[in-house]
């Protein structure tokens, strides 16, 4: 792949060529350039493909939490001000990175307006969308009221050489915000005459969307026996689309959400039916915080005042309460559980 920034046709290639070798991409909620670095460093050591999405409140959180967030003015600047710190260092990096953002429910739409008008603009400049693609999740709404409105934004993000991704099925658990934990459980699985429903009518203004389907899945990480993953579910939605509208098997594409805490032999089946794009969050919280924990504990003597330290009453600790030094634990940590994630979705040196 030439350009580093994937959107548009380069995006669907990819995507295709993840079904083809047996690979997924990690898809990355960050939170601020400490993620995102650290996102864009694992990837250009891996020489594999990631995407890097931003949520409503990620993005608020990346502009200032105490910037007023009216009409989501700060989750607007905030998303754009990280797309912008990608589009600057990706190639520095030498990182291949799909930009997305993550759920946006009905009332988040005006988010997503604001970042389509401003992408409009990015996009008349510059001949490339700011974003690869963005996510409308209506899926707590009947699938015609859902479907209906994921085509306005569709025809709208067409223009922009832009992919939609939407959900159909709950994805159960809480993130940012919205909780689904008491959900009827019916609802945590798509069928398969629902994906072919949106299916057609998406087909009919472009082909550049992915359908996030439920088979089970959740948002966060719970006790084994807890959460019942049943991946078989797109594979009757793959197998029924291809025989209902005779197209190829695992024409598809489909993302898989709450990857958290989920098995290899999961993460795989799931790829084996295709799967191209793995949300994972809750885990890469977890990993950020451990190595600013240890840190802080392993280094306790030595953050309690400015001088005076178990080496000497009058010794500076400057040096360790730096928050470069005990942010960069939280990179280090994040890196390593990312790589595992690289790792499970089979996608290491997936470029070469």
């Amino acid at each position: 792949m030439k350009n580093n920034f994937i959107y548009g046709k380069t995006n669907q290639e990819l995507y295709k060529l993840a079904k083809q070798k047996k690979f997924a991409l990690p898809a990355i909620n960050v939170s601020g350039t400490n993620t995102i670095n650290s996102v864009l460093e694992t990837a250009s050591e891996l020489n594999s493909p990631v995407i890097i999405q931003f949520s409503n409140g990620g993005s608020q959180f990346i502009a200032g939490k105490g910037m007023p967030n009216k009409g989501f003015s700060s989750s607007i600047s905030g998303s754009i001000a990280g797309a912008y710190h990608i589009h600057k260092t990706i190639d520095d990096y030498n990182s291949k990175v799909v930009i997305h953002t993550d759920h946006c429910s009905r009332k988040l739409l005006p988010w997503i307006d604001g970042l389509l008008e401003y992408g409009k603009g990015f996009f008349d400049k510059n001949g490339y969308p700011l974003f690869s693609s963005h996510m409308i999740d209506l899926s707590e709404e009947p699938i015609e009221e859902n479907i209906a409105t994921c085509k306005e934004y569709l025809k709208r993000m067409t223009d922009l050489d832009m992919t939609l991704e939407i959900e159909l099925g709950v994805t159960g658990g809480e993130e940012d915000g919205v909780d689904n934990s008491d959900i009827d459980s019916s609802k945590l699985y798509t069928q398969p005459e629902e994906v072919a429903y949106a299916y057609s009518e998406l087909k009919s203004i472009s082909d550049k969307f992915m359908i996030a389907a439920a088979f089970g899945n959740v948002h966060g990480v719970y006790k084994p026996g807890n959460v019942k993953l049943t991946p078989k579910i797109l594979k009757n939605s793959q197998e029924h689309v291809s025989k209902k509208f005779n197209v190829p098997h695992n024409s598809l594409d489909f993302v898989f959400h709450g990857g958290s805490g989920s098995s290899v032999e999961e993460i795989r089946e799931a790829i084996d039916y295709g799967v191209i794009k793995m949300n994972i969050d809750t885990d890469l919280q977890f990993a950020f915080t451990e190595g600013i924990r240890d840190y802080m504990l392993d280094k306790k003597d030595y953050l309690m005042t400015q001088i005076g330290n178990p080496e000497g009453s009058e010794n500076p600790n400057k040096k360790y309460y730096d928050p470069r030094a005990w942010l960069r634990k939280g990179e280090e940590t994040f890196k390593a559980r990312l790589t595992k994630a690289f790792e499970d979705l089979n996608n290491i040196n997936t470029l070469d």
